[in-house]
């Protein structure tokens, strides 16, 4: 398994020196570096270390002007070897990269005091027990520390065998099905375009493939790959690599840009996230705190939005949540680093619960929610996520970078959620779950709408199915909603009638003078057959007009007693259903129907004829063609 080593510690204290010594590769290539002395960029190396095992090294700056340079190599390294020099000991970088790598989430590691050819055998003594007090209640707490010179060469074979005990005992996590390569350099070779560099986290590339540029998500190919130093056709992750770019110019490119497949990252500009600040932070973190964010080889301005007090003290931590004015592409579990405008310090540092953030508000029930997803158990974070999601729910490929889960590790959480019914797939076609709690209360509510539905409009028999969503006032997705209309039907709660939904068992009814209402007018369009009476006619009697009377007409309607065939002319459904079996028979002997055909066959006036002929001509039983009708063939 590909291993990445990180240098961390003082300026000055020897760490290019040490990996020169070492590999034989200057890590300082710039010519101001060269001037100056010191550090400024990311160096890169490798060391072969025997038996095909090859350590990539990141070599850090160690002055505190450059510690966000610092931050950008950290982020990718498995583990750190933290140079201290014999002659100085422990010093204010020394402090702040162990706290950053500590906020990384780096574990392991080793120490190398260097510069041991200008101390004598006592003072060497005195600093490793000054560095081992130290370090004992961190990360490398008990690690290995190792006196060598790189002047001299002392103790470096030594230091290459802990390295090599280290290599063949570190097995990282990573993912293999999402390649991800934040970028940390970008350059320009002559016969070859851009370039890009970074420490590959997960997944694998090869040449000719098509990856995005996030967080723009700006299209390139795969023209070539190198990894340590190798051409090679496809880059593992672990390992330092470079990418050469088709179709892109060095401008198209910012350090922190991230390279992945499309549709596999999902940028946002609001991040939940699980933060801690440090014991040695002199203040504590207020609410709405702006800072310096660190994510991946990517620096930029956010704000901390504390969601469950108004202060972060020293040494405690909390989720909640950060905002950006740009984009930031992340996925679960990332690791991430806070740094102080005044002083400039990383003074806090975590990792992101929820790359694609959630509508949270302060001190509300959706917190105890986000404290889920810094659980433990998958199947508890992917639930969480999608109660959070709300309505709109999350789409399998989401759920992918907010659990890092693998995709087969996911599809058993998945059915694991759905058993345990709290998740559902609503959409099949797209893979889009949502929280099974979640689904419970919407169907829930459904419910209870129709129900007030009835009470208020007790003459109609139910919602038109697309009219729902409108009349229930609920933002719910239109697959959500046949989901759970589909399943109320299933469970035996609602029912339906063609499009009407209503709940099971609701008949139509009316008051009592309503029904009174109902019965005068049906048998005025019952007693009318063929020929029936003027609307206005029949309500004048019962003091209404066509308006008052709309609701008893739409129920006559639903009960399938009247016909509507315009405006205020309604028909007896009987009488209408006589009428069209009279134009059916005609068609058995005869190929055409004209108006005066039609009168013939039914008596009917001018009045009634016309209306009738286009009613029928629009339930497509005829089609009119010039001034004859003709028998619509049923196909």
């Amino acid at each position: 398994m590909p291993v990445i080593m990180g240098t961390a510690g003082h300026i000055d204290h020897g760490k290019t020196t040490l990996i020169k010594a070492l590999t034989g590769i200057d890590c300082d290539r710039l010519s101001e570096e060269k001037k100056r002395g010191i550090t400024i960029e990311l160096g890169f190396a490798f060391l072969d270390l025997g038996e095909e095992n090859r350590l990539g090294i990141v070599d850090v700056p160690g002055h505190e002007k450059f510690v966000k340079n610092m931050v950008a190599g950290a982020a990718g390294v498995d583990f750190v070897t933290l140079v201290i020099a014999a002659d100085e000991g422990i010093m204010p970088q020394t402090r702040e990269h162990l706290e950053i790598c500590q906020l990384l989430g780096v574990k392991d590691g080793l120490v190398a005091l260097t510069k041991t050819d200008m101390v004598d055998e006592e003072w060497l003594e005195m600093v490793k027990e000054e560095v081992a007090a130290y370090l004992e209640p961190t990360f490398l707490g008990g690690a290995p520390i190792l006196a060598v010179s790189a002047h001299t060469g002392a103790g470096l074979e030594e230091l290459k065998g802990e390295l090599r005990k280290l290599v063949a005992e570190f097995k990282p996590r990573r993912r293999s099905d999402l390649f991800r390569l934040p970028v940390d350099r970008v350059f320009t070779m002559k016969g070859h375009g851009t370039v890009v560099t970074g420490t590959m986290i997960s997944g694998s590339i090869s040449v000719g493939e098509d990856i995005l540029l996030y967080p723009g998500g700006t299209g390139t190919k795969v023209r070539g790959l190198q990894s340590h130093g190798e051409t090679v056709e496809t880059a593992q992750a672990g390992r330092r690599t470079a990418v050469n770019l088709a179709g892109l110019e060095v401008d198209d490119v910012n350090r922190g840009d991230v390279l992945a497949r499309p549709g596999t990252l999902f940028p946002d500009t609001v991040w939940d996230i699980e933060l801690t600040v440090l014991e040695s932070s002199r203040l504590p973190l207020k609410h709405r705190k702006e800072v310096h964010f660190h994510h991946g080889a990517r620096e930029v301005l956010a704000r901390i939005y504390l969601l469950d007090r108004d202060e972060l003290a020293p040494g405690e931590t909390a989720v909640c949540q950060v905002r950006f004015t740009e984009p930031l592409a992340g996925v679960y579990g990332d690791r991430i680093v806070l740094r102080s405008f005044s002083p400039l310090r990383a003074f806090a540092g975590g990792r992101v619960i929820g790359p694609v953030g959630h509508a949270v508000k302060r001190f509300s029930d959706r917190v105890e929610l986000l404290r889920q997803l810094a659980g433990d158990k998958p199947e508890d974070v992917a639930a969480a996520q999608l109660e959070l999601a709300g309505p709109q729910g999350v789409s399998f490929a989401e759920l992918l970078i907010m659990t890092n889960l693998e995709t087969k590790g996911l599809e058993k959480t998945l059915a694991l959620l759905g058993g345990q019914q709290r998740a559902v797939l609503f959409d099949k076609e797209t893979r889009r779950f949502a929280g099974g709690e979640l689904a419970e209360r919407l169907g829930n509510e459904l419910v209870a709408f129709l129900v007030d539905f009835h009470r208020k409009a007790s003459m109609k028999p139910g919602v038109q199915r697309g009219e729902l969503a409108s009349s229930w006032g609920r933002d719910v997705p239109p697959k959500l909603l046949h989901f759970l209309i589909e399943r109320l039907l299933k469970k035996g709660e609602i029912e339906a009638e063609q499009e009407i939904i209503r709940l099971k068992g609701h008949k139509a009814s009316l008051a009592s003078d309503q029904e009174k209402v109902r019965e005068t007018i049906l048998k005025a369009y019952v007693d009318g057959g063929v020929t029936p009476p003027n609307l206005k006619d029949v309500l004048e009697p019962l003091g209404m007009d066509a308006k008052q009377a709309s609701a008893v007409l739409r129920l006559l309607q639903d009960q399938n007693e009247l016909v509507r065939i315009k405006d205020d002319m309604y028909y007896h459904v009987p009488a209408l259903a006589s009428i069209r079996d009279a134009i059916v028979s005609f068609f058995e002997d005869h190929q055409e129907m004209s108006a005066p055909d039609f009168k013939d066959l039914t008596g009917l006036s001018r009045k009634y004829l016309i209306p009738v002929l286009e009613y029928f001509d629009k339930e497509k039983l005829t089609v009119r063609v010039g001034d004859v009708r003709h028998f619509r063939k049923r196909s």
